[in-house]
Formats: C-alpha cells, structure tokens, sequence
C-alpha cells in the first residue's frame, strides 16, 4: 500500500497531539476546527488507519497515531536543521534559533537577554513558542527545539541542563478581598473564589486547571485576557483573583489596588532550567544565545526573582 505523508499534516497532527483537543489544536494551526477534523480524517483514510480515539473529553492517541506523531517530529526537526544550515548560504538570515519556554519564562525572563543578543546577532531568527515543561522536554530530546527553559520537578533525563533562576507563583486579588486576611494560603483556599486567567492554551492557564484537576475541585474562570498586564487590571478592577510570577507582580502592581498573598503549595517555588541535547553541539548562534541566558542571571547570583 502507497502512504503519501505532508508536511502540513505533520505539523497539524502535533498540534492536535500536544493539546489533546482538535479545536486547540487547529487554533494553534490557524485552521477552522471543521477543515482540521476533515483533514485529520483524510489522513487517516489514506494510511488506512487510525490515529485518533475521539471522545467528549478531547483525543487521545492509538499506537499509529504515537507512532505517526514521533515520526512527524523527527521529520520536522529534520527539515528546519536543513533550513537553518542552507541559510547561511542565502542573503539575510544566517540562521533560525529554536526556542521553548513556558509563560513566565517568555513574559518576565527572556526578554532582556532577547533583546541584547538580538543587537549583536541582527542575521538571526529566533522562532519562540510557549509549552508546558513537559513538552519541551520532549520536543528538545527528540530535536524538535534547540533550547528549552523548562521550569519545577519536571524529569530532563537524556538531556543536558544549567539552572537559570529560582520564582515562585503568588496569589493577588483586589484590596479587600477576603482571601487577603492569609498572608500564606493553599491554591486548594482559593478555589472557591472566581479566577482571572491568561487565556486557555497558555502554560499557566493549563498548569492551573491540571492543578485544580488533581484537587477534584472546578477552576472558575470569570475573565481570561492575553497577557499579565490585563490580568492585573481586571484583578484590580474587582474581576476575580489570580495566580501570577512574582517576578511579574514586582513589574506589574505599581499604584494599582491589589494584594497578595503566598502560595504554600510546593509547587509554588519553580526552579527554571536551560536544556538542551548537547550544549557542545548547537550551532555558534544557538550557543552564544544559551551563554547569553546563563551568564545573564549568574549576574544575578542566584537571586529570586
């Protein structure tokens, strides 16, 4: 039997693999969700197989489709190496930088190492996604990504890997609120009350509802907005309360009316980590940038953030 595989199949398999969801997954692939459930389903008719064990609560993956997506991965890993090595012969770009990182790390961490290794290296791409810890160490071990920063107790054997710094989420609502008479609460206290929330996708937004999820009790969310700034508007503004970096609270709150309060959950306090396969063996751009990033917040010396 012929197979004929595309490379947008590739990518849009992935997507839905990695969220578990056809519509998530199509929004990631800037599809409709009708055109991502037909083209899933063509794919299938033409292995003659099936991938995908759908259900009310999302899609799960048979053991073609484990195997189809850990293939689609290899090829799409190879396929943007052979980009990034032919574009040094090519006029601008010299090369495409592959990196993943969850919320906090892209909101409070990357963007000044960003912005000052981008001064000194203005042919680069860099190509910046937002994922889970566990994605991306499973992205960075099977080439998908040349850097992670992957953040807690996430698991990074097979990979090698550099501590960047030390954060803790914390709990804010508007002044007055009751939860504010803790200083110290459980994330298990706060979920009785309405939540603002950065939009679903995002890696804190699936972080928390996998954390209430673990408690057995619903995560409500009021409002959900599309960056921290907003988050701390509606907090202000009376909407709900939210789980926030410090980091972007000591950024953020200014003179605006909010408290907080600590989270006692150990996973409160996240240690963050540089991966990679083989910090010897990146390309020079992908290099300096991961020298960059460690020698950045060595200067801070280890301070939490």
């Amino acid at each position: 039997m012929a197979m004929h595989f595309d490379i947008t199949d590739f990518r849009l398999f992935i997507n839905v693999a990695e969220t578990s969801s056809l519509t998530r997954g199509a929004e990631r692939s800037f599809l409709s969700v009708p055109a991502t459930s037909n083209r899933i389903k063509n794919l299938e008719d033409n292995l003659g197989m099936k991938l995908l064990e759908r259900s009310p609560q999302g899609v799960t993956l048979t053991n073609a489709g484990k195997t189809y997506l850990q293939h689609a991965r290899i090829i799409l890993a190879q396929l943007e190496m052979l980009t990034g090595d032919l574009q040094q012969f090519a006029e601008g770009l010299k090369g495409q930088l592959r990196l993943l990182a969850n919320t906090t790390a892209i909101t409070e961490y990357l963007p000044p190492v960003v912005g000052e290794y981008l001064k000194t290296h203005p042919d680069v791409h860099i190509d910046m996604r937002e994922r889970l810890s566990d994605d991306i160490v499973r992205s960075v071990r099977d080439g998908g990504a040349d850097l992670g920063i992957v953040s807690g107790t996430v698991v990074t054997d097979g990979l090698q890997s550099v501590p960047l710094v030390s954060s803790r989420l914390m709990l804010v609502a508007p002044l007055g609120h009751p939860i504010l008479e803790h200083r110290e609460v459980f994330f298990k206290d706060s979920l009785s009350h309405a939540f603002v929330s950065l939009l679903e996708g995002s890696a804190i937004h699936v972080f928390l509802s996998r954390a209430a999820a673990a408690l057995h009790i619903p995560l409500t969310i009021r409002v959900q907005v599309a960056s921290y700034d907003a988050v701390f508007r509606m907090v202000a503004a009376g909407a709900g309360i939210a789980v926030v970096p410090q980091a972007a609270f000591t950024r953020l709150k200014g003179s605006q009316s909010l408290g907080s309060c600590d989270l006692l959950d150990p996973w409160a306090v996240r240690s963050f980590q540089l991966c990679a396969q083989d910090f010897d063996g990146l390309s020079s751009f992908a290099r300096d940038f991961a020298d960059s990033l460690i020698g950045w917040y060595r200067s801070e010396e280890g301070e939490a953030l």
